[in-house]
């Protein structure tokens, strides 16, 4: 399992006993200054706090910290290093709770004075390059499949819809959940019996998970509840974690992909109020395998 975020705080009790290796691609040395990363590992394998269940997939006992994001530092070429290195460290998942805000770019730029078109243009310029990037590293980790060494790729699909202004203000998922081969992933949040679309959740992901006010680890030993596709995301990390075990001990091949094709093809569709469809919720809510 590998998480590619702000990085970690490995001496969090979430994660007591685990093999965590760390590698910083920022600059600013290991650790968590931020704690959406370590926010995200616990939900992916983090052990029960204080009595508070808190992971999905508690049996990873080690995990690829890649910290792609710092407070002063993150851009493209260090997210693209931070995947060969998960990929050459031969991990089985990689979950990126991060995105590429191409509306906030326009708008950035646009508030500094740039006209809307040359705004609009020089963010597509960017996006493309990225999308091309992503595409092609996609393609080497699906041809590793035939030898049963690829990752499964697993983004947040992005917070920058707006429903509540208007049920069609949606924009749709970002990268680096737009890239070929990544499965992207939506949020959803609790309503009575049944699950919402949040509010900011992109459309057209894949599938679904929760995502609003999910309480996981924080620096410090604490825990803490936030929202977003960034927290949804690690839930379908986590999921896939015990695709990946079952489908290993059932001696599936091309792992990955077998993988893949049961978070979709057990999503749930039943559970969404009404209103929702699949450009909102994807293939549905994302079900993990039943135990024995």
């Amino acid at each position: 399992m590998a998480v590619l975020d702000t990085g970690i705080d490995r001496s969090h009790p979430a994660f007591a006993g685990m093999n965590v290796i760390e590698n910083d691609f920022t600059g600013e040395g290991n650790g968590d200054l931020d704690g959406h990363g370590t926010h995200c590992a616990g939900t992916i394998f983090g052990q029960d706090v204080n009595g508070r269940r808190i992971g999905v997939a508690r049996g990873v006992s080690q995990a690829l910290i890649g910290k792609v994001i710092g407070q002063r530092n993150a851009n493209s070429d260090i997210l693209f290093r931070g995947l060969q290195w998960a990929a050459q460290e031969r991990a089985n998942i990689i979950s990126m709770s991060l995105g590429f805000d191409f509306p906030g770019e326009v708008e950035r730029k646009v508030q500094a004075g740039w006209p809307v078109d040359l705004a609009t243009s020089q963010a597509l310029e960017i996006y493309r390059g990225n999308l091309r990037l992503l595409d092609s590293l996609m393609a080497m980790f699906k041809a590793q499949a035939a030898f049963n060494a690829a990752p499964l790729v697993i983004a947040a699909a992005g917070n920058e819809s707006r429903r509540s202004v208007n049920r069609d203000y949606k924009i749709a998922a970002s990268l680096p959940a737009a890239a070929d081969g990544v499965i992207s992933v939506g949020a959803a949040g609790v309503s009575g019996p049944l699950y919402d679309i949040a509010d900011f959740s992109n459309s057209f992901p894949h599938v679904t998970a929760p995502g609003v006010d999910v309480l996981s680890a924080w620096p410090g030993g604490t825990l803490h509840s936030i929202g977003g596709t960034s927290m949804a995301c690690p839930h379908v990390a986590g999921v896939a974690a015990l695709w990946w075990e079952r489908l290993r001990e059932a001696r599936a091949p091309q792992l990955a992909q077998a993988v893949s094709a049961h978070l979709t093809a057990q999503a749930r569709r039943d559970c969404f109020t009404l209103g929702f469809d699949s450009s909102d919720f994807g293939h549905g809510l994302v079900t993990a395998p039943l135990t024995a």
